[in-house]
């Protein structure tokens, strides 16, 4: 696709600077001049080395670890590109960490996804572009637009084009009740039946596989969640489909590799034949596994700030 862009500007901070220069390339663009560095006492400090007045400015920057450091220089670049009189400032957050804080569990909880979304808002954005919330509902904590792009296809593409597929010898399962509707929508496109986990949690990073609903004896499974953090769940889904469920095969799709803790000792001594992963969190070389894949967003993500820029529908890009 061939992109007209004439007022268009892409900057990155230090989160994902490899798909940043991707997500350039498809758009047939330079990143924009900026440093982005700390002060001797770790303040973030920023600092713009081109015009962006009248420009229509999209920031590309994941709030993956360090956390706290990245959200602060997606913050710091969207003030100082509102005091430099930018037209129109998109925050581009390909992983929205502080996700999984969207309500109260218990008492005296907070809430921190809707904290995250007032700090986006206040710091100047107009917009924000993002990808497989961890909750939908968080699009309602922005009072501004919010384009939710979905990795499925992407995901679905890539098993569809292995050589061999047949979708009567896979089954698509949900590691838990919260990835089941993106599970459903991932077996719908592969034409695959759907089984899931039904667990209990005892305590944050931790669970107990419960029961196997469905059918996978015998089968190849696939299976989908939206992020693989500590890589708890989904190990202890792949052994429990293996052990008491009989299935033949165990294939993991995430969008997010989070991968934090003892994550990449889990998945390489799990079952689990194979990882695919998108590269919205970069997974540096020795993080990776020989069982990984990692697959690019950064055309999907082209097409969706050409369309942002030219003030066209994005809605044909979910799926």
């Amino acid at each position: 696709m061939e992109f007209k862009i004439k007022n268009l500007k892409l900057f990155t901070g230090n989160s994902n600077p490899d798909l940043a220069q991707k997500i350039a390339d498809c758009l047939n663009l330079k990143l924009g001049e900026s440093e982005v560095s700390t002060f001797s006492d770790g303040e973030t400090a920023i600092s713009l080395g081109e015009t962006v007045r009248g420009s229509d400015c999209f920031i590309i920057q994941s709030t993956c670890n360090p956390v706290n450091d990245n959200l602060m220089e997606l913050l710091i670049m969207i003030d100082a590109m509102k005091r430099a009189s930018a037209a129109q400032i998109t925050a581009v957050i390909p992983y929205f960490g502080y996700a999984r804080q969207d309500r109260k569990t218990k008492s005296r909880d907070p809430i921190s996804a809707k904290l995250v979304a007032d700090l986006i808002t206040t710091a100047g954005a107009d917009r924000v572009l993002t990808m497989d919330l961890h909750a939908s509902q968080i699009q309602g904590f922005f009072n501004i637009p919010v384009d939710n792009l979905i990795g499925a296809p992407y995901l679905a593409k890539f098993i569809k084009e292995v050589d061999g597929f047949d979708p009567e010898e896979f089954t698509v399962l949900a590691p838990d009740l919260g990835s089941i509707a993106r599970a459903r929508q991932f077996a719908t496109r592969l034409g695959c039946p759907l089984a899931m986990i039904d667990k209990r949690r005892e305590k944050a990073n931790v669970c107990e596989v419960m029961n196997i609903i469905g059918d996978v004896k015998d089968k190849k499974i696939i299976l989908v969640d939206d992020m693989i953090d500590t890589a708890g769940t989904i190990c202890k889904a792949a052994e429990a489909i293996i052990e008491k469920g009989g299935a033949k095969e165990v294939y993991a799709y995430a969008t997010h590799a989070v991968l934090s803790g003892d994550a990449l000792n889990r998945l390489e001594n799990s079952p689990i034949k194979k990882v695919i992963l998108l590269d919205t969190v970069p997974v540096p070389k020795e993080k990776m596994l020989d069982k990984f894949q990692v697959l690019s967003v950064a055309q999907l993500f082209a097409e969706a700030i050409d369309r942002i820029y030219h003030e066209q529908a994005v809605s044909s890009l979910f799926n």
